[in-house]
C-alpha cells in the first residue's frame, strides 16, 4: 500500500535515546516497569556521531528532512548531551527534548533555543497525589512550574499524559491545570501494557465517554479564547470524530492511499542507548536492527517492511477508516501480543472480517 508523501520534502522522526539514566523510575516506564534493576545504557559520544551521520544517510538516501526527538531516561543528565546540543545546532537540524523538569532553569532552556531546540515535552499523569505516585514525590509541582521556564525562552512548552484506568477520571482536571499554567500544547497517549501487564483498565465504552467529556471541553476552552492547542494523537479520535461528523471521508481519497494513523513503518523509527533501532518505542518487541551494524536506509525497505502491511490488521483491514485510523497498534501488540491485532480501546461494534461483536 502506497503512502501520500506529496511533493514536499517531508520530515522523517528519529526517537533517540541516548541515555537510560533518570532521576525517576515511573511505573509506567518501559525501561524500568519489568526489571528495576536493569544496567543503565548510554551512549559515547563517538556512538552519537556515528548515529548521526546513520540518520543524515538515511534522510539524504530518502530526500527527507531529519527531525529528532532527543530522549532517554532523562538526556540531560548524558555526559555529552551540550556536545550533542552544539552538534545538532552546528547541522541546524531541529529537534524536540522529551525529558524531566528537574534540571530545567532560565541558563539551561535559553541554552537550548539558541541550540535549535524547538519543543521541550514534560509528562503529567494524574493530579499531585496521583502523578507524584507514578514518578516521584514533589514532581507535580516542579513540572508546572517549569512551563513557564520553558515558554520564557521562546521555547514551545508540551504537556504529555500517558492515561489507563489509573487515571482517566483525572483528565479533565488536568486539562483545567494545564490551561491554567499556560501550556502551549497538551495531548494524551493511552498506556501500553507490558509483557506482565496485559489490560490498561479502561473499557472501550470508558475511552469513547473520556473522548467525549474532553472534546466538549476543548470546544470549550477554544471558544473562551484559549491559546493552548489540544493535540489529538490517539488515533481513536479519528473514529469519535467520524462518529460525530466532523471527520468525514474525503470524496477524492485514492484506493491503497495511507493518509494518517499510526506512523509506524511510515516516518518514524526509535534507536535505544545500545543502538538498538525499533519500528516504534512502545511496540514491544519491534526490534528491527542494531545503527552500529546496520545502514538505516537498507533496514527501512527490508525488516521495516513488516509493519507496513495494512492488510493484516485483523479489525482495522476492512474498516472504512483504516487509511486515517488504525487505532494503536502499540497498546494492541501490549495487549495481545500482535501489532495488527484489535485495539482493546476500540469502541467499533462489528468486526468487518468475522462478523463478531466485539465489545457489548
Amino acid at each position: 500500500m502506497k503512502q501520500n508523501l506529496g511533493k514536499a520534502k517531508q520530515y522523517f522522526a528519529f526517537q533517540w535515546h541516548i541515555t537510560d539514566d533518570c532521576d525517576q523510575r515511573c511505573k509506567h516506564c518501559y525501561i524500568f516497569s519489568e526489571d528495576n534493576c536493569k544496567k543503565l545504557d548510554s551512549m559515547t559520544w563517538e556512538q552519537m556521531q556515528e548515529v548521526l551521520a546513520n540518520c543524515e544517510d538515511f534522510c539524504r538516501t530518502y530526500n527527507r528532512i531529519p527531525y529528532f526527538y532527543i530522549t532517554g531516561g532523562d538526556p540531560i543528565l548524558h555526559p555529552d548531551f551540550w556536545k550533542l546540543m552544539e552538534c545538532l545546532k552546528e547541522k541546524e537540524i531541529p529537534f524536540t527534548i522529551l525529558g524531566n523538569p528537574f534540571h530545567l532553569t532560565d541558563e539551561v532552556c535559553t541554552r537550548l533555543k539558541a541550540c535549535g531546540c524547538q519543543k521541550y515535552q514534560l509528562s503529567l499523569d494524574g493530579m499531585r497525589e496521583t502523578h507524584d505516585w507514578f514518578r516521584k514525590p514533589g514532581s507535580f509541582d516542579i513540572t508546572l512550574e517549569k512551563i513557564a521556564t520553558i515558554k520564557k525562552a521562546g521555547i514551545t512548552s508540551v504537556i504529555m499524559t500517558t492515561v489507563s484506568g489509573k487515571n482517566a477520571k483525572e483528565i479533565p482536571d488536568i486539562i483545567d491545570t494545564v490551561v491554567a499554567h499556560k501550556a502551549d500544547v497538551f495531548a494524551f497517549a493511552r498506556y501500553c501494557p507490558t509483557s506482565e501487564e496485559k489490560d490498561t483498565g479502561m473499557t472501550p465504552e470508558e475511552y469513547r465517554t473520556l473522548l467525549a467529556v474532553c472534546d466538549k471541553k476543548y470546544k470549550e476552552y477554544r471558544a473562551a479564547g484559549c491559546e493552548t492547542y489540544f493535540n489529538k494523537k490517539d488515533h481513536l479520535w479519528t473514529l469519535y470524530e467520524y462518529e460525530t461528523g466532523e471527520f468525514v471521508i474525503p470524496k477524492d481519497a485514492k484506493e491503497g492511499m495511507i493518509y494518517g494513523g499510526c506512523n509506524c513503518g511510515n516516518c518514524h523509527m526509535t534507536i535505544l542507548p545500545t543502538g538498538d533501532v525499533y519500528a516504534c518505542r512502545r511496540v514491544q518487541g519491534s526490534r528491527v536492527a542494531n545503527v552500529f551494524e546496520e545502514r538505516l536506509a537498507d533496514v527501512w525497505v527490508c525488516q521495516m517492511e513488516q509493519y507496513r502491511d495494512y492488510d493484516k490488521f485483523k479489525k482495522c483491514a476492512k474498516c472504512e477508516l483504516k487509511p486515517w485510523c488504525r487505532g494503536c497498534p502499540a497498546v494492541a501488540g501490549g495487549a495481545h501480543g500482535d501489532f495488527y491485532d484489535v485495539d482493546p480501546q476500540c469502541w467499533k461494534q462489528k468486526n468487518e472480517i468475522t462478523g463478531e461483536m466485539l465489545c457489548s
